[in-house]
């Protein structure tokens, strides 16, 4: 099998590492540096920008193309230009060559459900992205199911939670504190990657939407209290969401995010058979713990 991997940044590098040993992976990425990283990991490397198909036309025809590429942290408009104009361009360009891709995979965002005030999401719940940026996830869904489809190829969304993993534990954001009251939906990067290389070297999915994250959704809160109790530090200060809203000068898109609130099931990814190398927070932090500990003498 032959993968094009298109924005080979921080989970599409590892996805081609761990395809890389049985498969044809392709990485493409727009920079010096992140064409250099591909190179490093040890599969082909080719310089290109999503949103530009004549440059795409360097890539190798692929039995599987997978649109990872992030638009940096940028706005709404940036992510726009990424998600959807370049998912679009890419996907025309892929299966509108002669020997064109028979699966396109997208990895989207579980921000697209939106507020469920805590509740259990699943596949089968209707999204309702509250931000701009996720309006703009959910229009890069439809993209990546309608239009390979009118060209007789398969489209997949890997729906991810927050990501984490080696250089993305950011533990000082729950063991310093403050913490805002609300559910950590999470999978470790090396989940997030295998998830996907699973779901084709099994060739399962095709035509659907999973949910990539793992079995345990936590509360902030529990989950502060548990990382610097693990680190040796005390607790830290806790927030509810009003009292935030009412003591912080805060912009209309953080306000919704923060008032955003789902626990996200993982049970279709499950029912076709993945296991988890960290099935939780507790085992997926315990590299970061250890180095916590390390750090302080513990």
């Amino acid at each position: 099998m032959r993968v094009a991997v298109l924005g080979c940044g921080y989970i599409g590098l590892e996805l081609g590492r761990q395809l890389a040993p049985a498969h044809d992976v392709v990485g493409v990425r727009r920079s010096d540096a992140g064409i250099e990283a591909i190179e490093d990991a040890g599969f082909e490397a080719v310089q290109a920008d999503v949103t530009d198909a004549a440059a795409l036309a360097a890539v190798p025809d692929a039995d599987v193309v997978v649109f990872a590429a992030s638009s940096g942290g940028r706005g709404a408009e940036a992510a726009r230009e990424v998600y959807v104009d370049g998912l679009e361009t890419a996907v025309e360009h892929f299966c509108g060559r002669t020997d064109p891709p028979d699966r396109v995979v997208y990895t989207s965002s579980t921000g697209v459900y939106g507020d469920h005030d805590g509740a259990w999401v699943d596949e089968e719940t209707a999204i309702e992205p509250t931000t701009a940026k996720t309006e703009v996830l959910a229009a890069a869904e439809r993209i990546a199911r309608e239009l390979p489809a009118e060209y007789g190829v398969d489209g997949t969304v890997a729906r991810y939670a927050g990501l984490y993993g080696p250089e993305r534990y950011r533990l000082e954001r729950y063991v310093e504190g403050p913490v805002t009251e609300g559910y950590l939906n999470m999978v470790h990067r090396d989940d997030a990657a295998g998830a996907v290389r699973y779901l084709l070297t099994e060739d399962l999915a095709r035509d659907a939407v999973v949910n990539v994250v793992d079995d345990d959704p936590v509360s902030k809160w529990a989950f502060a209290d548990w990382l610097a109790a693990e680190c040796g530090r005390p607790a830290p200060d806790k927030r509810t969401i009003e009292q935030r809203l009412d003591n912080e000068d805060l912009s209309a898109t953080v306000e919704r995010r923060l008032k955003t609130s789902k626990r996200v099931s993982n049970g279709v990814l499950r029912s076709l058979g993945y296991e988890f190398a960290y099935p939780t927070f507790r085992e997926g932090y315990r590299e970061a713990i250890e180095e916590c500990r390390a750090e302080t003498g513990e």
